[in-house]
């Protein structure tokens, strides 16, 4: 399948090749019964035709995967009919899976095979050998990143193990590819236990530049992360804190400028205190952020003033009261300024968002459904964001890893730090043009080619200001 064949998007799209005795009224009887189901038509192609028989391939939208079944179950049903196939895009587009290895040079000579393979490599290891700085130079380590998963919290689908995570991290490292030339390798890793993740990802360090955690669930991904960000000189980050985080900030940071607010004035609720709400109220808190509520399940599990609250960022965890709620959700919100969701479906309703004050932000973030129907939290607030790519305002952690890696590894950073992940935020806000903000334009497109470059040469700035960069490069020059 090419970029050509795939067409509009739908979740549900089937294409299904049909045999139909060739004579008149045999294919309005298919096309009823789809407008029956509520199948929406799509392409019909005639494959090949004779007298007594004619081949078809028609293309319909459906609800979901049960009413596909139902429907293909309808069309072999019927007389005259036969089902010869059924296809669903998606899988044929995940078909063989997504990514390939392929070669800077062609190996078509005898003289080429001897420079890229024995002897001719020796050379090369042994000059790395001697100064190990060198692998930078002279292997794919400057511009690889390790994206690792234990397949325990895979998007919204929960723990669905590590084969079943691998055409996620196929996608993520399509998305490094794409939008910032990085050459990125699906890990998925056959254990949930942190010491052996923890150990499997220092046995690899040596072969990339740096590591991106993915879908592994919390409390884990806290100890895993540490560790690793503790014993590696490369930069690790896992983007469902950290990628999340940023972008969040770079929206509100524009939502506020929308409504003529400023961050350390504004009431904040965030809901659900997991790995994204967590490293969401550390990056508010580091960017000045003073009136802060933290939800989770039991309630109000987080609050306190500022200096209180910023003095534990680095470790919010030891200033969550689950035992000892002050609340619930719905106290939090009333006079609040600013919701944000990253916990569970539908918790919210009107009712709710009118407790807040009269110019609110709502950032329902929860996938695939947002903590508030969108059409009444888009009705009920000044500002509102979600996840999805269906609404305006889409809160999409694309916008932020690959530019941070970028700025990364172009200077050879030994970390990603807080100084480096908030100038990731405001290079990512500032894509944005004064000029053109507004309650429907808090955040660029991911298709935004600005952005990537913005964000690397933000990131690598910090970098070097914070003395973890390790190749002095000029931020003016062009980074790749």
């Amino acid at each position: 399948m090419t970029t050509d064949d795939i067409g509009p998007y739908s979740n549900y799209r089937l294409t299904v090749r049909l045999a139909l005795l060739n004579k008149p009224g045999i294919f309005a009887k298919v096309a009823g019964l789809l407008a029956e189901e509520g199948a929406n038509l799509g392409a019909v192609d005639i494959v090949s035709a004779n007298a007594e028989r004619m081949i078809r391939d028609i293309t319909f939208d459906v609800q979901n995967e049960a009413h596909g079944e139902r429907v293909l179950e309808r069309l072999e049903a019927l007389p005259e009919v036969n089902v010869l196939s059924a296809s669903d895009r998606i899988f044929l587009l995940h078909l063989g899976g997504k990514i390939r290895v392929q070669s800077k040079v062609p190996v078509n000579t005898r003289n080429v095979l001897s420079m890229i393979y024995t002897p001719g490599v020796g050379r090369v290891c042994q000059a790395i050998a001697k100064d190990p700085s060198k692998a930078y130079a002279f292997t794919i380590k400057s511009n690889s990143v390790a994206v690792v998963t234990d397949g325990s919290a895979v998007l919204g689908l929960g723990n669905l193990g590590p084969s079943a995570a691998l055409p996620v991290m196929e996608g993520k490292v399509m998305l490094f590819k794409e939008l910032a030339g990085i050459d990125a390798w699906p890990i998925c890793v056959a254990t949930q236990a942190p010491d052996e993740i923890i150990r499997i990802v220092r046995g690899i360090a040596p072969g990339f530049g740096g590591i991106n955690l993915e879908d592994i669930s919390a409390p884990r991904c806290f100890e895993i992360e540490r560790a690793l960000k503790t014993s590696l000189d490369i930069p690790v980050m896992h983007d469902d804190q950290h990628g999340t985080a940023v972008v969040l900030l770079a929206a509100l940071t524009n939502a506020l400028k929308v409504v003529g607010n400023r961050m350390e004035d504004v009431r904040i609720v965030v809901n659900g205190l997991g790995a994204a709400g967590t490293a969401c109220c550390r990056i508010l808190l580091a960017a000045g952020a003073s009136h802060l509520i933290g939800c989770d399940k039991e309630g109000i599990v987080l609050m306190g003033d500022a200096e209180e609250l910023r003095a534990c960022r680095t470790d919010l965890h030891a200033c969550i009261r689950r035992d000892q709620p002050r609340g619930t959700l719905h106290d939090a919100l009333k006079g609040a300024d600013v919701f944000i969701g990253l916990s569970v479906g539908n918790v919210l309703n009107r009712e709710d968002l009118e407790r807040m004050n009269q110019d609110r932000i709502v950032f329902a973030m929860a996938n695939p459904d947002p903590e508030i129907e969108p059409k009444v939290g888009d009705e009920a607030s000044r500002i509102f964001a979600t996840g999805r790519s269906d609404f305006p305002n889409q809160i999409n952690n694309a916008l932020s890893f690959p530019g941070i890696f970028r700025g990364a590894l172009d200077v050879q950073a030994s970390e990603i730090n807080e100084a480096m992940k908030l100038a990731a935020a405001e290079a990512i806000a500032g894509c944005v043009p004064a000029e053109a903000l507004s309650e429907d334009y808090i955040i660029p497109s991911v298709f935004d080619r600005d952005v990537v470059p913005r964000v690397a040469k933000a990131v690598a700035a910090a970098a070097r200001a914070t003395g973890v960069a390790r190749r002095r490069i000029r931020i003016d020059d062009d980074l790749r």
